[in-house]
């Protein structure tokens, strides 16, 4: 009796932190992602490129869900390919969100970035509002889909100023790639576009 009792005050105890561990909301990655652009923004030139990666890096691999990404931006060829080749292209578009994020928020100025907590829905997803707001200048809308895994809410898709996806444009590029040159053209490609940024 004494053990069934105790059994039972540990599951009152726990049973209400369950759901706040497995429900945490669509904004939580978002949030987590713009506070680690803007540290890498304050890290700035100082840091370099490969600072600024190792910053950005580890936020990026757990706020996105980066190998549906990979397949959903490569289409409907994805099936088809080797193992080795879909490993190859994970791997090169992961660096590839990692470096140019990195690029592209290199220095601080006083910007600011304000996630909005309350979602909107896109069918099964979630679609996540933020401003960037400039020091003296005119924010900037940045929208984030999101898409519910084993491992909670993961961004798939961003679209600038509300309107341009990030994924449709990527897809556009790599198909004309991987129509002329295969998967092994698609893997040089991005890898040029890496040795780019990083140059």
């Amino acid at each position: 009796m004494r053990h069934s009792m105790i059994g039972m005050a540990l599951a009152c105890l726990i049973s209400p932190l369950a759901p706040a561990l497995s429900q945490a909301p669509a904004s939580a990655p978002v949030q987590a992602l713009s506070d680690g652009l803007i540290a890498t923004m304050k890290a700035g030139k100082g840091a370099g490129q490969r600072g600024r990666e190792a910053i950005i890096g580890p936020i990026v691999d757990r706020s996105f869900d980066l190998p549906l990404m990979t397949r959903l931006v490569v289409g409907s060829a994805w099936p088809g390919l080797s193992p080795q080749d879909q490993a190859a292209l994970l791997a090169a578009f992961r660096k590839m969100t990692i470096a140019q994020y990195a690029d592209n928020f290199d220095s601080w100025s006083g910007e600011r970035i304000i996630v909005d907590p309350n979602d909107q829905a896109r069918g099964t997803d979630r679609l996540v509002r933020t401003s960037l707001v400039a020091s003296g200048g005119k924010p900037t809308a940045i929208a984030y889909r999101l898409r519910q895994s084993a491992g909670g809410w993961k961004i798939i898709d961003v679209f600038y100023r509300d309107a341009i996806s990030q994924l449709a444009t990527r897809r556009a590029d790599f198909a004309t790639v991987l129509q002329r040159g295969g998967a092994k053209a698609l893997i040089q490609h991005i890898e040029a576009l890496n040795a780019k940024t990083s140059g």
